[in-house]
């Protein structure tokens, strides 16, 4: 039993020094990789991970007992700059959403299209309330495209290759910047932006919107609204509860879209007929599917934060064709069915 154990113990001895340790290997393919030790108490010394094998562990991080610790730290991973963008989104300067941007103090149209990096016109196309003279007041917001273009509203009759003629864009582009299926995938009242495009010499747009009974709608949620008129034409309203707070339809109408937005989330367009459309953003849950009929009242969806424009749990509720009933309230007014 002596020479038994005594062999043993050696055979042991050998294979524990022979074995790499992790926290040793700390330069690989040109990478420097830095291995974090916890507690920071112990030595630098100490082979705190090790495998049998000169190969890095893919998975289960190795364990030691230190002390009354047990710890583990998972194999080091190089990951690329690029690999990085894809999970954080991207950088500001890769986005293709027109974004809302609240007027800051001393803002004016040129210092804010020269600060995002389009022209002039590009950011008047976006906001046809203004002109170059226009004497912007802090807190009013604005709506800032990613690139050169114009944000254009859809009509009855046109198509993607007839929009991009009119305004010097390309179809390829209006797809890929409006995430479009194909060239059929839009619907009237739709707002999409047209990378690169111009406006025509003389040629403004003309937006109607039609005034309505206020028995037309009703409250699409319960809340507070926390943001009064936004968006391109003041066509939003934003509305906060709870996360998971029921949204309803304003009233029936023909499910357009149910789908993810970036900007806004999961999100939901009704079609009311009369060219008048509904817009419900932030959604944390979507209820309904393009096609649905539905009745006024009926549930569509729960309220959430989803989207990058998202702060807190809310609605982003707009009004195409027709003014939003909801902007004669103001900020603090409590939406309540009772």
């Amino acid at each position: 039993m002596f020479y038994f154990g005594s062999l043993s113990f050696v055979l042991l001895g050998m294979l524990f020094f022979s074995s790499p340790s992790l926290a040793d290997m700390n330069t690989f393919e040109g990478y420097s990789v830095a291995v974090l030790k916890y507690p920071t108490e112990i030595a630098e010394t100490d082979d705190l991970f090790f495998t049998q094998s000169d190969q890095l562990a893919k998975e289960t991080p190795d364990l030691k007992i230190q002390d009354n610790f047990i710890m583990g730290v998972s194999t080091p991973h190089i990951v690329t700059t690029q690999a990085l963008g894809a999970i954080f989104g991207g950088s500001l300067t890769d986005r293709k959403e027109v974004t809302d941007y609240v007027v800051q103090d001393g803002d004016t149209i040129a210092s804010i299209a020269q600060r995002e990096n389009i022209s002039i016109n590009s950011l008047l196309y976006a906001n046809p309330d203004l002109s170059k003279n226009s004497i912007l007041k802090t807190g009013q917001t604005m709506l800032v495209p990613p690139v050169d273009g114009v944000l254009y509203v859809v009509k009855s009759g046109d198509t993607i290759s007839e929009i991009a003629k009119k305004y010097k864009s390309s179809v390829d582009k209006i797809i890929d910047f409006n995430s479009l299926k194909d060239e059929g995938d839009i619907f009237v009242e739709d707002l999409i932006f047209l990378p690169d495009g111009q406006m025509p010499q003389k040629l403004n747009p003309v937006i109607v919107q039609v005034a309505i009974p206020d028995t037309f709608f009703i409250y699409p949620t319960e809340g507070i609204i926390t943001q009064g008129p936004h968006g391109y034409l003041g066509r939003g309203v934003d509305i906060a509860n709870k996360c998971g707070t029921p949204i309803y339809a304003a009233a029936s109408g023909t499910v357009q879209r149910a789908q993810f937005n970036t900007q806004y989330g999961n999100f939901i367009t009704i079609d009311h007929g009369k060219g008048i459309l509904t817009y419900s953003g932030h959604l944390q849950t979507i209820m309904v599917k393009p096609g649905d009929l539905l009745t006024a009242g009926q549930i569509i969806g729960l309220m959430g934060k989803t989207g990058r424009a998202a702060t807190g749990c809310h609605t982003h509720f707009e009004v195409r064709g027709a003014k939003n009933f909801l902007a004669k309230y103001g900020v603090g007014y409590h939406v309540s069915f009772k």
